[in-house]
């Protein structure tokens, strides 16, 4: 049994990543709720329930709580939340004893949201929760210097929001959210594939278009990809084929949203900080880094030195744990 474990979460929009010391990553599942209909209690979560969206019937209802970064169902979260403290204490080896918990939130979300989360996150069953926003968290678990007098810049695209913040001396010196991430973009798939080929496609077949051929704005090698849906005319299963330029087409306004954070964000950075950022250049993190040719067309835009988090996916809820542990040296230090 653990009296109080310290413990990060990452109560991302697509996904909830929970991390320790002792043993990093322990558990990392879709932020997916199963629910009955008729008794609305919980049938499955995480993959399980990810494997269910736009395939149940009507005595189930497949639920995605949090949206754009911040809670959007607060009693379905509470139960998400419960379901992956067991599972995480499985994974222990144990169970949790009101643990410490230290959780991200968006740097735009406002005071009625942060305090959502940090009730959501005791009615699970916490001892104390502590806040993080988002582009530390996402510095710390990339490993960028942010105790330091050096400018780091951290970009986080996740599933509901991107952060993009200018970090230096433990703080945030210039940050923006933009609410367009991962999600929008798959809505932006589903809905060109439905004007151009009259065809519905759902969410999981379009994060999955977007994985296998979406580009970001550069030039490249065209590829294709075929795809099942339903004919919106006659109701009846249809195959189109789709390239890799449509989608490039499909995304740009959402690219072009992201790219405009960026320089917002970048533009109010003070000049002493601005010869750090040439120098250091950009960290991109979160899902959205791994969409191909970001990287590239990223660094040619904003003419500075784009590099990828060493583990894009997970720098967020690393960052949550490893500031857990700087706040409990600094409690010691103050006892």
């Amino acid at each position: 049994m653990f009296s109080s474990t310290d413990i990060g979460i990452d109560l991302g929009t697509a996904n909830i990543l929970v991390y320790t010391k002792a043993k990093g990553i322990i558990l990392n599942e879709p932020s997916v709720v199963a629910l009955d209909t008729k008794s609305n209690k919980v049938i499955a979560f995480g993959e399980d329930a990810k494997a269910m969206i736009g395939k149940t019937p009507d005595s189930i209802r497949v639920v995605r709580p949090l949206k754009e970064g911040v809670i959007a169902d607060f009693d379905v979260t509470i139960e998400l939340l419960k379901l992956v403290m067991q599972k995480a204490a499985k994974q222990i080896g144990g169970s949790f004893r009101k643990p410490n918990v230290m959780i991200c939130t968006p740097c735009g979300a406002t005071s009625v949201e942060r305090r959502a989360i940090v009730d959501a996150v005791k009615h699970s069953g916490a001892k104390s929760v502590h806040l993080i926003e988002e582009p530390v968290a996402a510095a710390i678990g990339a490993d960028l210097p942010v105790s330091e007098p050096i400018a780091s810049v951290i970009v986080d695209i996740g599933g509901g929001t991107t952060e993009v913040g200018i970090i230096s001396f433990g703080g945030v010196v210039s940050a923006n959210t933009v609410r367009v991430a991962g999600d929008r973009m798959d809505e932006d798939i589903i809905q060109y594939v439905r004007k151009k080929y009259n065809v519905l496609i759902g969410e999981p077949t379009a994060e999955n278009i977007k994985k296998q051929i979406g580009y970001a704005l550069i030039s490249h090698e065209e590829e294709t990809m075929e795809v099942r849906g339903r004919d919106i005319m006659t109701g009846l299963p249809k195959v189109v084929n789709l390239t890799s330029t449509e989608i490039q087409e499909a995304l740009k306004e959402s690219l072009l949203a992201i790219l405009e954070c960026i320089r917002a964000t970048l533009e109010n950075c003070p000049a002493e900080l601005s010869g750090d950022i040439v120098d250091q250049g950009v960290i991109i993190s979160g899902g959205g880094a791994l969409l191909k040719g970001l990287q590239q067309w990223l660094s040619e835009e904003i003419s500075v030195p784009v590099h990828i988090a060493p583990q894009p996916l997970e720098s967020v809820a690393i960052g949550t744990g490893k500031s857990l542990v700087m706040l409990n040296k600094l409690d010691k230090i103050a006892r």
